[in-house]
């Protein structure tokens, strides 16, 4: 799976490392466990899924996660990401709008001893302001538009990366600067489930 993932185009070692040190079986269900290390996306419950191994470690090289730096992830649907983020050395606080997946998530990264993340059952669009700023901010679903929340979020020099668009998606990251300023970035094209309000129990 590394090998692959590192074949399309991923060059940050510590990502790699991530991936390589985390077993990705564990966030799959039982019928997908024997192909859990092919470079696919499998569906989970409530109709979202793990993305594909190649897809987090696109975004998170894009984020460029240095050891402490205060994550906010939107989406934490498996908890893969949230655990390679934890792995890097982040500070993570992870929103899902599914309760089933925010507690299935928070009992598996209980159960295999990573630490430094904290789980909320909220509504993604609107962030966690008791908590920012954040250093780096990730959208792991298909937004319409940049959320005005996330980005008012960001700390100064902050990052945001999240996918935008409808049937497919552009990966943008976009900077926080001095002044309020944004500078934004495009990247690649993706496909993602839909980034949508409010809570589902």
């Amino acid at each position: 799976m590394v090998t692959t993932v590192k074949s399309k185009g991923i060059t940050d070692m510590n990502v790699l490392h991530a991936l390589y040190a985390l077993p990705r079986h564990y966030f799959v269900e039982k019928a997908f466990e024997e192909k859990a290390y092919e470079d696919k996306a499998f569906p989970i419950e409530n109709g979202q899924t793990i993305s594909q191994p190649y897809t987090v470690a696109y975004q998170t090289q894009l984020l460029d996660i240095k050891r402490r730096d205060k994550v906010l992830e939107i989406g934490t649907g498996s908890g893969y990401q949230a655990a390679i983020l934890g792995l890097l050395g982040a500070r993570v606080y992870t929103i899902e709008r599914h309760k089933v997946l925010y507690l299935n998530a928070k009992r598996l990264l209980h159960d295999i001893g990573l630490k430094g993340i904290r789980f909320f059952h909220k509504d993604g669009y609107k962030g966690l302001p008791e908590f920012a700023p954040f250093d780096k901010i990730i959208v792991t679903a298909a937004a319409k538009d940049i959320p005005q929340t996330l980005l008012d979020q960001l700390a100064i020099g902050g990052q945001l990366v999240i996918p935008v668009g409808d049937k497919t998606q552009t990966m943008l990251r976009i900077t926080k600067k001095t002044g309020g300023a944004f500078h934004k970035e495009q990247f690649d094209k993706f496909k993602f489930v839909p980034f949508l309000s409010g809570l589902e129990n």
